[in-house]
């Protein structure tokens, strides 16, 4: 299908919209029975950013969640929702002090987060409480031993490992190749697992990798010392994590200074509205491996993505839509904890929902509480007249 032909069904689906897709959302196939509903509340607690470099992911975020509430009637497992919502703030304490007072407010699960520094800093508390949290971002692979605390999204080193051994075919062999990111919890995470990927002793990788400021509204300058670092080993290739504002910072500073060679990075680097902020020819090209595209062909994510659509006039990005997931994992484990319904009864409920009907395609949970899912390569094309990140391939499965 050309490129314009697949924008105009896209919007298509969305002018569908209305009750035939709240009849789509609301049929899991489930063995069990739906509850004919309850007249209870459930008080579900969502922390993320509201101001600062990852507004726009909170955005996000909170939009996937209210999405899957509005195409159910608002309810999970037939109850009515009070959904509280949280700033997570531009720092780990703020993240948890957010979380504080929504525990503090009886809630019988959290979900969100955006920052892995956030997670890490919330996880005793989290644990203590025993109040399932079901993270739709942030997700550390240090993250370890937990038993209160799901993540929807990802594991921070696998956008790396998904696309290390794709670039390390792609590159000559005399090509150099530069990894860089800030040196927080995710960046570190993702540039070790494509390390990792690519080889750590393959001559063509850099070494070390270049750390920056780990700012999430930094200034337009922020980069200018570590791109031109960069721009002195000539690669061929870099490989970086960044993430909102920084991305955009990050971007511009780098086609400014002249690289014309080939960027990877996290899908992240060029999600939601980084994109709209950039040039063509600044973004043009970029290559991304992401656990979700909203091209994607199956019938969860044509439900998900028309309607989406329909709200926003965007297209979904990955953190709607594990925000989304965390709000159908809820749904499906309340229906489970059935009427003995209280923080623990859910959490031991999430352990037996098994395959989720996700619109990034089926996934279920490892032992350490991370989808096992497929990967998809994305790059920035033309897609109209605006640029959209265009599925290319399949990378494999992790997790």
């Amino acid at each position: 299908m050309a490129q314009l032909d697949r924008r105009q069904a896209l919007k298509l689906l969305a002018a569908l919209g209305g009750s035939s897709l709240v009849t789509a959302c609301g049929t899991d196939g489930d063995a069990e029975a739906r509850p004919t509903g309850s007249s209870k509340p459930v008080r579900i607690g969502l922390v993320a950013p509201e101001t600062g470099g990852y507004k726009d992911i909170g955005d996000d975020i909170r939009a996937g969640f209210r999405l899957f509430l509005q195409l159910n009637g608002n309810r999970l497992g037939g109850h009515p929702v009070d959904l509280v919502t949280a700033d997570e703030g531009a720092d780990p304490n703020a993240g948890k002090t957010a979380v504080d007072g929504l525990i503090k407010q009886n809630v019988l699960a959290l979900t969100g987060v955006v920052s892995s520094s956030t997670m890490l800093a919330v996880r005793d508390t989290v644990e203590r409480a025993k109040v399932p949290l079901i993270g739709s971002n942030g997700s550390p692979t240090d993250l370890q031993s937990v038993v209160y605390i799901w993540r929807t999204s990802y594991v921070n080193d696998q956008p790396g490992q998904a696309l290390g051994d794709f670039v390390a075919r792609k590159v000559s062999k005399k090509g150099k190749v530069v990894t860089i990111s800030p040196q927080s919890p995710a960046g570190t995470d993702a540039v070790e697992g494509f390390r990792n990927a690519f080889g750590v002793s393959d001559p063509r990788l850099v070494n070390p990798p270049i750390w920056t400021t780990g700012s999430v509204d930094p200034p337009s300058d922020a980069f200018r010392a570590d791109v031109t670092k960069l721009m002195s080993y000539r690669p061929e290739a870099l490989f970086c994590f960044f993430a909102g504002t920084p991305a955009v910072r990050f971007i511009k500073q780098l086609h400014a200074s002249g690289f014309r060679g080939t960027v990877y990075g996290s899908g992240f680097l060029t999600e939601g509205s980084v994109l709209s902020q950039l040039k063509p020819e600044e973004a043009r090209g970029i290559t991304t491996a992401l656990n979700y595209s909203p091209d994607l062909n199956n019938a969860a994510n044509r439900t998900f993505a028309a309607a989406y659509r329909k709200d926003h006039e965007t297209p979904p990005t990955t953190y709607a839509m594990a925000s989304y997931d965390a709000a159908q994992m809820l749904d499906k484990a309340i229906r489970l904890a059935g009427d003995d319904l209280n923080p623990q009864t859910l959490n031991l409920a999430l352990g037996r929902i098994g395959q989720i009907d996700s619109p990034r395609g089926p996934w279920q949970f490892n032992q350490s509480r991370t989808p096992q899912q497929a990967w998809y390569l994305r790059r920035v094309q033309d897609d109209g007249q605006t640029l959209s990140n265009v599925l290319v391939d399949e990378l494999g499965t992790l997790g």
